[in-house]
């Protein structure tokens, strides 16, 4: 497991000074982490460089909203999810309803299996989105990415994109 220069450089101070305090956060993963997790994983990294504090940086600056339950961390890389788990594992569950590590998501990418886009009453609906997120296998993950990364993944979107024909070209 490498690790990087920040990480060594956090590593010289006690847990109890790097442990953030989290009392007035609501976010899942302010519910999950305690001190115990927190010294397990500190000095951990994937081998792209990313750090246990920089999974929970973004749900330590934003503490939440009472109402709103965020889930206050990321993922960096594809290996986070395992140099991580007893901090994500949970966090996902919590999120997801109970879903578990050993659990698999179906997907369905047949647009003709979709229900109810035709009933949908124009007062209540005005109107609809998709969201779309990716992961290429060697890449990091986009609160990791470098420039340089970013126009690399950016240049092989493209270069898929372009190469579509039929109804999907352009």
């Amino acid at each position: 497991m490498t690790k990087n220069c920040h990480n060594d450089y956090k590593m010289k101070f006690p847990m109890l000074e790097e442990y953030p305090d989290l009392t007035q956060h609501n976010n899942h993963m302010a519910k999950v982490l305690n001190k115990e997790i927190y010294d397990k994983l500190r000095g951990k990294s994937t081998p792209s460089g990313f750090t246990l504090d920089d999974c929970i940086q973004t749900g330590v600056d934003n503490p939440g909203h009472p109402f709103i339950m965020t889930v206050g961390c990321v993922a960096g890389d594809e290996e986070s999810y395992e140099v991580f788990k007893d901090l994500f594992d949970p966090i996902i569950s919590d999120r997801h309803g109970g879903y578990k590590p050993t659990d698999k998501h179906h997907t369905d990418l047949n647009w003709e299996n979709l229900k109810g886009g035709d009933d949908l009453d124009p007062n209540y609906v005005l109107s609809s989105r998709v969201r779309t997120g990716r992961s290429i296998k060697g890449y990091t993950l986009p609160p990791h990415n470098s420039r340089g990364e970013r126009r690399a993944v950016e240049k092989l979107s493209i270069e898929a994109l372009t190469s579509l024909d039929g109804e999907f070209r352009g």
